[in-house]
């Protein structure tokens, strides 16, 4: 795999401070970029700063402290950043829950459609004008192949799962969210030096869906011996920020690597610019 060199570069990771975020924000140092580490725990974020910059020898490592599941956090983080006057040259979105019994953030949402697709969405838009001033830049978001669960088009009547909840199916539908918003992400950069796209990590053995119960953790448990570490399935999203055989190349959905076609209701450009505009009205973005 060939990556170029970051050195100069500034790069964002959400959901830096474990699992799979942690492993890419690794990666990333080791390349030189100027890193900026966004997780909900400061003990835990600023453990994870002190790690990479050891572990690197890059000492441009920072933390910056935001719950993904509130608006008000995400603007605040934006606001953070923004008063830097720092550049922004890649953005990994890569922040995410699982939940087996539905709840609501602070906003009134259905909690893991508004962190795994919404905090995407929010932070993305915030960030944006910054990320095409600083172009080339990229923007890369985890998504994964559990929008197979989704089991069909996204349903806009029922974004909330209100009428009824199952867990990996809400999960699902917040993961065929990214590909999606990544689609329309694409379209309406064209031309700009800013790419977007999208990738399936893999199954990564991490604390992921750990805290659902006694069920969810024994499965994880189970399934243990099948995972993937946290670096193999952070491989395809360092592949997409540093990478130079994908310069150019955005909308588009990766495993492995290597580009893969999502199931056929993730390749909607209708549903795509729908969910863009429900998800401005959500956000409060809509003019």
């Amino acid at each position: 795999m060939q990556l170029s060199d970051l050195t100069g570069r500034t790069a964002l990771v959400t959901g830096a401070t474990s699992g799979i975020g942690r492993a890419a924000a690794r990666s990333l140092a080791e390349l030189g970029a100027s890193l900026v580490l966004v997780g909900r725990d400061r003990a835990r974020g600023e453990a994870a700063v002190a790690e990479i910059r050891e572990k690197t020898g890059n000492d441009d490592v920072s933390l910056m402290l935001a719950d993904l599941s509130s608006q008000k956090r995400i603007r605040a983080l934006a606001d953070e950043f923004l008063a830097s006057g720092r550049p922004l040259h890649v953005l990994l979105n890569n922040a995410g829950v699982v939940l087996q019994k539905r709840s609501e953030t602070e906003d009134g949402l259905e909690s893991t459609f508004a962190v795994n697709h919404l905090g995407y969405f929010l932070l993305t838009h915030l960030l944006l004008d910054r990320i095409r001033a600083s172009a080339p830049a990229r923007i890369v978001s985890v998504s994964s192949d559990a929008h197979h669960y989704a089991g069909g088009p996204l349903d806009f009547e029922d974004l909330q799962s209100e009428k009824g909840y199952f867990g990996m199916r809400v999960y699902g539908k917040s993961k065929l969210a990214n590909i999606l918003f990544t689609r329309e992400l694409a379209r309406r950069l064209e031309g700009s030096g800013v790419t977007a796209n999208c990738l399936h990590p893999g199954f990564v053995g991490s604390n992921f869906a750990t805290n659902n119960g006694v069920i969810a953790k024994a499965i994880m448990t189970l399934a243990r011996p099948f995972n993937r570490s946290p670096e193999r399935g952070a491989r395809t999203a360092v592949y997409l920020c540093a990478s130079p055989e994908v310069e150019g190349v955005t909308g588009s959905y990766f495993f492995d690597e290597k580009p893969k076609w999502p199931k056929s209701w993730a390749q909607s450009d209708e549903d795509a610019r729908r969910l863009w505009e429900v998800s401005e009205r959500l956000t409060g973005l809509a003019s």
